[in-house]
């Protein structure tokens, strides 16, 4: 199914906008909540020591999804705290804006949540009049060319903002009020089976995951061999191994070190752009995937002095942060305190990374993230199954192999995610800026949506 543009298109007077249809109006935000009762102004100034408990439900800007309520957190605060900060009730069926980080000026619409609801000073609570449809509002602040202009507008250095009196100028392309239901009801409609497709590439990712950590799992605990004697490790996360394998703890083998930082850590003495050694810190390592081969800081020769080198091919861990993620350095760097290392290990460092990348051995230890308890005495008690030397190279060398097809799998499916998040995105755009005419759209009960694909396409190709 392929969608017309409209007969004719005049210049918007939208900034951040070209043409429009030619009978569609502009308006800014601000004037779009003009009916007696209805509001555009932020939420509240709530401090973390007004957050004491309650009956009423406290959201951020962190619940404010693109184009979805998030539900995350569950803080409250009571009459108390409501009366005396004269708070403003934000009610299900109510749009929030939130004025900051990215996408700033994304917004969704609230609903019910089983309680009275207030929302953070960074929240814009937007009650549009009857002349116009919240969802069409909402899918048009979260398109492309909206999300460029509020960045655009944003100000700050460590959190970008938007001011509610800029947010509320943003002059915005109006259709006549059944063409905004029919725009709502198509992207309703058409993004949910995009959706769809999106959840069925996440849960193929998940699967491959776990897949991928079970054949690791299984190769470092159990070998190669399926007719190998075995016997009981008397290790939980071990369970049976091959009879021959020794069992040790990490600290028997290596000792186990914590990086180091100088101090103050923000002292740009520290720093230097062209520094022999890179600084590794936690968004390094949780940005990689097990392999550091750039970070964003580099230190200076004093800076260096003041923390722990590790030379290309060296393991660390982190203990702080992504907690339990191993990463083997490709360039020269320094770590800091929230992570360990490995100086004198007696094996081959792969094998003792693909240990920690399976994640059992944390067994007892708490779970996988932030709540996940190192320090370099948990991490040297951790026991673990050894086999001889060659037998570690064999392991080490049939895992590549076997992870490899894994791993390209997880990166088609990441992929085709990615290419259904833009063509849905473009398919919003195209829609709520008059790109393409879907007046005529009716709606179809097929679930591919190839059909949409290619509009969406089209669509991205207009201007």
């Amino acid at each position: 199914m392929s969608f017309p543009g409209y007969a004719e298109y005049k210049q918007s007077g939208v900034g951040w906008l070209d043409l429009v249809p030619v009978h569609w109006a502009k308006i800014p935000l601000k004037y779009v909540a003009l009916d007696p009762g209805s509001l555009f102004l932020d939420g509240d100034w709530i401090e973390s020591k007004d957050i004491t408990g309650g009956a009423i439900r406290y959201i951020t800007t962190g619940n404010v999804g693109e184009g979805k309520y998030k539900d995350q957190g569950n803080s409250y605060i009571n009459e108390g705290v409501f009366a005396s900060l004269s708070c403003t009730e934000v009610f299900p069926g109510d749009i929030l804006v939130s004025r900051l980080n990215n996408p700033i000026g994304r917004a969704c619409i609230i609903p019910d949540l089983g309680a009275r609801i207030v929302t953070s000073v960074d929240n814009v609570i937007f009650r549009p009049d009857r002349g116009f449809e919240k969802k069409y509002l909402v899918f048009l602040l979260s398109s492309e060319e909206y999300f460029k202009h509020t960045s655009d507008l944003a100000r700050g250095t460590t959190m970008q903002r938007i001011s509610r009196s800029l947010l509320g100028n943003i002059r915005i392309p109006v259709p006549p009020f059944h063409e905004q239901k029919k725009i709502a009801a198509f992207l309703d409609h058409e993004t949910a089976k995009i959706d769809a497709l999106i959840a069925e590439q996440q849960r193929l990712i998940e699967l491959l995951k776990e897949k991928r950590q079970a054949v690791i799992s299984h190769a470092v605990t159990k070998g190669l061999n399926p007719n190998a004697p075995m016997k009981d490790s008397g290790v939980e996360w071990l369970g049976e191994v091959p009879a021959h394998w020794k069992v040790v703890a990490i600290k028997w083998i290596t000792p186990v070190l914590r990086g180091a930082s100088p101090r103050p850590i923000d002292d740009p003495v520290y720093f230097e752009d062209e520094g022999e050694y890179a600084w590794v810190r936690i968004a390094d390592v949780s940005a990689s995937d097990g392999i550091l081969s750039e970070t964003t800081q580099r230190l200076s020769n004093l800076g260096a002095s003041l923390s722990v080198k590790l030379e290309p091919g060296e393991m660390f861990l982190s203990i702080a942060g992504t907690v339990g993620k191993p990463c083997i350095t490709n360039i020269k760097a320094c770590i800091h305190d929230g992570f360990v290392f490995f100086p004198e290990l007696k094996m081959p460092n792969k094998y003792l990374y693909r240990i920690f990348e399976a994640g059992l051995c944390y067994g007892g230890l708490g779970k996988m993230g932030t709540q996940l308890n190192l320090n370099t005495d948990t991490v040297g008690g951790i026991k673990i199954a050894l086999p001889g030397e060659d037998e570690i190279d064999e392991v080490l060398a049939v895992l590549d192999r076997q992870l490899v097809n894994i791993d390209e799998l997880i990166e088609q499916a990441k992929d085709t995610s990615q290419l259904l998040k833009e063509r849905r995105a473009a398919l919003i755009s195209a829609a709520v800026t008059g790109k393409i005419d879907v007046r005529g759209w009716q709606p179809s009960e097929t679930a591919c949506p190839e059909p949409v694909l290619k509009a969406a396409e089209e669509a991205a190709s207009y201007g």
